[in-house]
């Protein structure tokens, strides 16, 4: 689990990572001068000395939640437009640079969907974050970003499988579809093939429903994570999920709690969520409960929690044997 916490007060998060949260999720748009003395704080409190992932999104253009200390990034499109993939990887170093000495280890970026709307938007969730609508350039370019985060020793989430160009719809806001399965397989989905062929260690999949797919949003479904991410694009790494709190889930009848049990068992291993900070304890005890009780009933099997913690610590570089 990754817990939301605002960057102001990240010490909110305290309780859940001493008792094992895996990650904390910084929210936010102006991150105090003080931000890595308070992480570090925070890691002080993990539980058996497994430290949490800090988890941000920090993909430059409309997405930055902390430019106040990093330094503006170019959004995907204009460095797309305008910079090579070479020049790409060293503005993604740069970054993962200036997250990492504040203590961030894990950036949800690059955006790897293939889209050239206007956007971000209601309609639209991808826009200006998407680096080209042509596949490959796509590809090429979300790559150079993975390989400059990679290389300051920030993990890079690739997102959002398999892909949100041509959303019907913000899946944030509302129930949405991706582009038809078929066309999805001609286009959006490629650079994500891309990627786990190159060997990228971190995924997230979307909350849209793949129409000719499955009817589930994404990250709950298991056509999707088990069927076509491990099956058919034999992705071994960490496979995390878009906020179980968006509309998308919600909407269709699935709690936070429910929501992220699907996930685990759909083959994800990570959520994360949104709430406030009065509603977060209480949301991330309810969530534990309902995997725990999800396990005793079968319905999540010890094997599938097991190899979502295996894949868990092995993004953290620890060896699930000896630890």
């Amino acid at each position: 689990m990754i817990v939301p916490v605002q960057e102001d007060s990240v010490e909110s998060a305290t309780a859940q990572v001493a008792a094992g949260a895996g990650g904390v999720i910084l929210f936010g748009n102006a991150a105090p001068a003080n931000l890595a003395e308070s992480l570090s704080r925070l890691r002080k409190a993990a539980l058996g000395g497994v430290w949490p992932m800090v988890v941000v999104d920090e993909e430059g253009g409309a997405v930055q939640r902390m430019a106040n200390l990093v330094g503006p990034v170019p959004s995907a499109r204009q460095m797309g437009a305008t910079r090579s993939p070479a020049q790409i990887t060293r503005i993604a170093a740069l970054l993962g640079q200036r997250l990492l000495a504040l203590g961030v280890t894990v950036d949800l970026a690059p955006v790897l969907d293939a889209d050239g709307r206007p956007g971000p938007s209601k309609e639209n969730p991808i826009g200006s974050r998407s680096f080209s609508a042509d596949p490959s350039v796509a590809a090429a370019d979300g790559l150079a970003f993975d390989a400059g985060l990679q290389s300051s020793g920030v993990l890079a989430v690739v997102k959002h499988f398999p892909g949100l160009g041509g959303a019907s719809g913000n899946s944030d806001l509302e129930p949405s579809s991706t582009q038809p399965w078929p066309t999805l397989q001609r286009s959006g989905l490629l650079p994500f093939a891309v990627a786990t062929k190159a060997h990228v260690p971190a995924v997230m999949v979307a909350n849209a429903s793949v129409p000719g797919l499955t009817t589930l949003p994404a990250s709950i479904s298991a056509a999707v994570i088990t069927g076509v991410l491990r099956g058919q694009l034999h992705f071994s790494g960490l496979v995390v999920t878009d906020s179980m709190s968006a509309a998308a889930l919600s909407r269709t009848g699935y709690s936070v709690p429910a929501a992220s049990t699907a996930a685990v068992a759909a083959g994800a291993d990570m959520i994360l969520f949104n709430a406030s900070l009065a509603a977060m304890p209480g949301l991330a005890r309810q969530t534990v409960l309902a995997l725990v009780s999800a396990v005793d009933r079968g319905t999540v099997g010890r094997s599938r929690l097991i190899d979502a913690v295996a894949h868990v610590l092995s993004a953290k570089n620890i060896d699930l044997c000896a630890s």
